[in-house]
Formats: structure tokens, C-alpha cells, sequence
């Protein structure tokens, strides 16, 4: 028995805003002798550590490149612009794309949203990542579209965000190598996708017929043949009884009354 038999573990990669806490405590809870790793990867590269068996299964920002992995969508993320507070679009509760066609709107290098056209006018260099691209929105050199999330996970007192109503939406998703979906995976599947403790898995549990339950449908058709000879056998003595009881009784009765001698005054 190989050492990893002994003690199985499971590593989950996951990018830059997404915060997988609750599903870790459920996998806590229902596998306290399985430790799960989170190892934290850019968005980038995150297909290469699941593909490199760097970690078993990965939270991704989608679209990836989806050679030899499986991906299930979990959520979508709104879309915002990140501003400086003295900006005018801090004073409005949404932005549309066309906003920002006067603006230099920075596009770092890790950027995951899938644009058809970018808004606003490009800068003169991309920033290497998301957190250069907020310290020059600080600086005042652009604005910032991200998803939420990396708004929220870049705060900065001197910068805000408004939703961009008509931009992508951000989609996360799970992602693992299609030819290693173990059990572990499936766990992890079965968590993310809301299942209980006592589900399946998605695997249909087969409909199995208690021997009880076929007792009592045999006992169910037994009934009421017992029935009808309970009320056959009753039906006839009452037939019989009730049939010759009321004649015999009501003739008697009759007979009784026509037998009687008169008495003579």
C-alpha cells in the first residue's frame, strides 16, 4: 500500500477573487479524514496546474483552455468599472460600455473577460496584472473593468466601482482533468453542486423491492379474497339465518296467534 492510499488528500486551486470557504468547511465536515489543500494560482495558469496534476481539481474563471479538461459553470459575476471616487461615474448607480469610450480603460494581462470589443481607448502598455491595473486607476493613468469579486478583493479607500450593465459576465467554474475524475472529484462535484450528504452523487440509486413490500402487496390481494369468503361464509349464514329465521320467526309468530285457544266468556 502506497503512502497516498494511507492518507488520501485532496489539493484545490482556485484564482483571484474566488473565495471557496464554504465549500471547504463542508468538505471538513463530511471528510475530516481527507485534507483539502487550497493552492492559490492566477488565472493563467491555472489550466496548466490542473493539466500538470498540480492540484486535483481547480475554481477557474472561464473561458480556459479546455484541452483534456472537464469544466461544470458553477456561477456569473456582474461586471464593474473601477473608478477614482472624484470620477464622475462615481456619482451615477451604473455605467453602460459606451460611458467609457472617452477613457483610457486598462486590459492587464490576466483579464479573463471574454470582450467582443473593449470599451474606452487602450493604454499605451498592458499592465501585467489585475493589482497594477487598480494602482494605476489610483494613480489616475485609466479605469479598470473587472468582476466584482476582483474589485472587492483590490479595495482601496481612495477607489469605488459601479456595475457596467451591458458588459460580460465574469462565469467560475470547476475544472479537473477529464481522464481523473475520482472519487474524490465527485465529492468535491457533489459540494459545490449543492447535494446532500446521503446523495448519489448524480448516479441513479437503483429502486430495489423490499422483500416486506412485496408481502404486502401479496397480503393485499389475499385480503380481499379473504374477504369474500368471510362475507361468502357470513352472507350465507346470514342468507340462511336471516332467510329462515324472519319466515319461520314471522310464521310462527302468526301461528302462534291463530293456535291460541279463545277463552269463552
Amino acid at each position: 500500500m502506497t503512502s497516498s492510499e494511507e492518507t488520501p488528500s485532496f489539493r484545490l486551486a482556485y484564482v483571484p477573487g474566488v473565495t471557496p470557504g464554504k465549500w471547504v468547511r463542508i468538505w471538513n465536515e463530511r471528510l475530516p479524514d481527507v485534507p483539502l489543500t487550497l493552492v492559490g494560482v492566477s488565472a493563467a495558469e491555472a489550466p496548466d496546474v490542473l493539466r500538470g496534476r498540480d492540484a486535483d481539481a481547480g475554481l477557474v474563471r472561464l473561458p480556459i483552455d479546455r484541452t483534456a479538461l472537464s469544466a461544470i459553470p458553477l456561477y456569473a459575476e456582474t461586471t464593474v468599472v473601477v473608478v477614482p471616487k472624484d470620477h464622475i461615474m462615481a456619482t451615477v448607480d451604473e455605467v453602460s460600455a459606451a460611458d467609457l469610450a472617452d477613457d483610457i480603460v486598462l486590459h492587464p494581462l490576466d483579464d479573463t473577460l471574454d470582450w467582443e470589443q473593449r470599451p474606452g481607448r487602450p493604454a499605451v502598455e498592458r499592465p501585467a496584472t489585475t493589482a497594477d491595473a487598480v494602482e494605476l486607476v489610483a494613480a489616475g493613468v485609466g479605469l479598470l473593468v473587472v468582476p466584482q469579486s476582483l474589485a472587492r478583493l483590490h479595495h482601496r479607500k481612495d477607489l469605488t466601482y459601479r456595475p457596467v450593465s451591458d458588459a460580460p459576465e465574469s462565469r467560475v467554474a470547476l475544472s479537473w482533468l477529464e481522464d481523473e475524475t475520482t472519487d474524490l472529484v465527485e465529492e468535491f462535484i457533489g459540494i459545490v453542486r449543492g447535494r446532500t450528504v446521503n446523495s448519489t452523487r448524480g448516479r441513479a440509486r437503483p429502486q430495489a423491492q423490499p422483500k416486506g413490500k412485496r408481502a404486502d402487496s401479496d397480503g393485499a390481494r389475499r385480503k380481499p379474497a379473504a374477504g369474500r369468503a368471510t362475507g361468502g361464509s357470513t352472507g350465507k349464514s346470514a342468507g340462511r339465518s336471516g332467510g329462515k329465521n324472519p319466515r319461520s320467526g314471522s310464521g310462527g309468530s302468526k301461528a302462534a296467534k291463530r293456535g291460541k285457544p279463545r277463552r269463552r266468556s
